[in-house]
């Protein structure tokens, strides 16, 4: 049985206690500090000082990363079917010859 692991992440100036497995500990890490480079990024590049519509910015541009990806990885998807289709076509051919 795995102990959970109790770990405090600061976000935008407040502290977040969660209680994780321990294997989770490294991605919640990456994410609260990648959610904070982002906060200072957008503070320094916009004239935004409200928190929420820092985070809101932060949200929608992590959400829409994984909504690309998802995009890009359905289209890699469907042209390696077409070449594979492609070749099994060639295969077939030149196995019935």
């Amino acid at each position: 049985m795995s102990d959970k692991l109790k770990i405090k992440l600061s976000i935008a100036n407040r502290v977040y206690p969660l209680t994780i497995d321990p294997s989770q500990e490294e991605g919640l890490r990456k994410a609260a500090k990648n959610i904070e480079v982002m906060i200072k990024k957008f503070e320094q590049s916009y004239s935004v000082r409200d928190k929420q519509d820092v985070l809101a910015m932060c949200a929608l541009q992590f959400a829409s990363q994984v909504e690309q990806k998802s995009i890009d990885k359905t289209n890699i998807n469907e042209h390696v079917e077409e070449k594979l289709v492609a070749l099994n076509s060639l295969l077939d051919s030149h196995i019935g010859s």
